[in-house]
């Protein structure tokens, strides 16, 4: 789908450019460096670890498992290669994430190993010549997996008056703000050199190597006391032991299904507009909103009186971080009592869950499952729902910088994986949802069903302020 001058969909909606494609790949040496790099003291992150064993574990059971983050942007005339190279290697050179391989074969723990100059890592560009469409959505998602060190690729498809950029980042060394910190950082540095400048200054980029660190710090001062694990555990509880589910059956788990995206426009710009007075009036955000409809939404589809959900929250705290690449992003557990509820006391209820909530993004699911083995692994297809607003981050970062007209998309893998993912889009002229999930009939139907019971809500608030015929 279209967010303003954005693309977000599966690679299935990539339209690039059609023409002669440069890729960015590992030289031997920079491979002899890998094959050679030392353990590293540096725990793996939790958010790495889950990535990796999950990667490892539906593999293993003859799944798929969508792993790569894709971002790509036009650029007009031909692309400078030797410049792109440059732009490249300094990239990945000042990001100590992409200085880590992992080892695991099934059993923990998983080994980091680390390149220890970073001057070592060396992308040179590979000749591919003229491609078809399919050949070149091919050629990105052959990026390798978590368990080698170059799971990450950059490339071009050069047209006759333009070319299309491209990175596919495995997602164990990148969140949603590969946006900022890889498309931007690219585009600025590209401009400054083929326009016969310097390299630009870029602030100094921050350490995930420290931020993981960090984590395993604070991971370790938790206990099952801790009112970070107590609330997780009691949320947990709430759903069986486990993660929420999502409110329709989504076909067997355990078959090989592709990855499907279906977009539904929820509001127009006017109907925007009042829902955002309406949860204002509230006592609430729009993310407040949005999670009360969702609650209302799966109620008149089950008649579950609370509703549990999850939502990413990003766990950056400086501007240091703010230009860092890897994987800060933690889970906010959401519950909202909806049997009986209005809309100002759902939106009230479920802001201040988000808000509460959001310190608990920084406390990984897998170190409560450590603490509280009772508990249960995510069940296959959790959903979450992750909320997306032109004025904050990622899609801020976008949309209001000058960087013209680059039709710039966000792009999935086209796999699926073990996590039913929700999007709720706000942008300037409408509020859309995408819903990502297992592409079978049975999927396809209840997904349909979802996002109208949704619709209902949204339309419902739009229109009165407050939902009526609740079920």
């Amino acid at each position: 789908m279209r967010v303003g001058p954005l693309a977000v969909g599966t690679l299935t909606d990539w339209e690039p450019s059609t023409g002669t494609a440069v890729s960015w790949q590992p030289s031997a040496a920079a491979l002899a460096a890998a094959a050679r790099a030392p353990e590293s003291d540096v725990p793996v992150s939790y958010m790495q670890a889950q990535h990796i064993r999950g990667f490892y574990d539906q593999r293993a059971d003859g799944l798929d498992y969508s792993r790569l983050m894709i971002v790509s942007c036009d650029a007009p005339g031909r692309c400078d290669v030797r410049a792109m190279t440059y732009v490249i290697n300094a990239h990945l050179r000042r990001h100590d994430t992409y200085r880590s391989l992992f080892e695991y074969s099934g059993t923990d723990p998983i080994v980091r190993r680390t390149i220890e100059d970073p001057a070592d890592i060396d992308f040179v560009p590979v000749r591919h010549g003229e491609l078809t469409l399919d050949q070149a959505r091919d050629l990105v998602v052959e990026t390798p997996d978590p368990l080698q060190w170059d799971c990450f690729r950059f490339g071009i498809i050069q047209g006759e008056d333009h070319f299309t950029f491209f990175a596919s980042i495995d997602h164990v060394h990148v969140d949603a703000m590969i946006v900022g910190t890889t498309l931007i950082e690219f585009h600025m540095m590209y401009l400054a050199l083929v326009g016969g400048h310097p390299p630009i200054p870029l602030p100094e980029a921050g350490s995930y190597d420290e931020f993981c660190r960090k984590q395993l710090r604070f991971t370790n001062s938790l206990t099952a006391d801790s009112p970070q694990v107590k609330s997780w555990i009691q949320f947990a509880e709430g759903n069986g032991g486990n993660m929420p589910a999502f409110p329709l059956p989504l076909g067997d788990p355990a078959e090989l299904d592709l990855a499907d995206i279906v977009t539904a426009t929820m509001l127009d710009e006017e109907q925007t507009a009042r829902f955002e007075s309406a949860c204002t009036a509230a006592g609430a955000r729009f993310i407040g909103g949005v999670l009360a409809c969702s609650a209302l939404a799966e109620y008149e589809m089950t008649g579950r009186d609370t509703y549990y959900g999850l939502t990413p929250s990003d766990t950056r705290r400086t501007p240091t971080d703010a230009v860092t690449q890897g994987w800060f992003t933690g889970l906010v557990p959401i519950t909202v009592p909806i049997a009986d509820a209005s809309f100002g006391e759902a939106a009230r209820t479920a802001q201040m869950s988000f808000d509460s909530g959001l310190a608990l993004a920084e406390v990984p699911y897998d170190r409560v499952l450590e603490l509280e083995p009772s508990l249960n692994k995510p069940r296959p297809n959790f959903p979450v729902v992750n909320f997306l607003d032109a004025g904050t981050a990622p899609l801020s970062v976008l949309l209001t910088a000058d960087l013209g007209d680059l039709n710039i998309g966000i792009y999935s893998d086209g796999r699926f994986s073990y996590q039913l993912c929700i999007y709720v889009m706000r942008v300037a002229n409408e509020t859309a949802v995408a819903v990502m999930f297992p592409d079978n009939p049975e999927a396809q139907e209840s997904v349909a069903q979802y996002l109208a019971a949704l619709r209902s809500a949204f339309e419902r608030v739009a229109e009165s302020g407050h939902w009526r015929n609740v079920a």
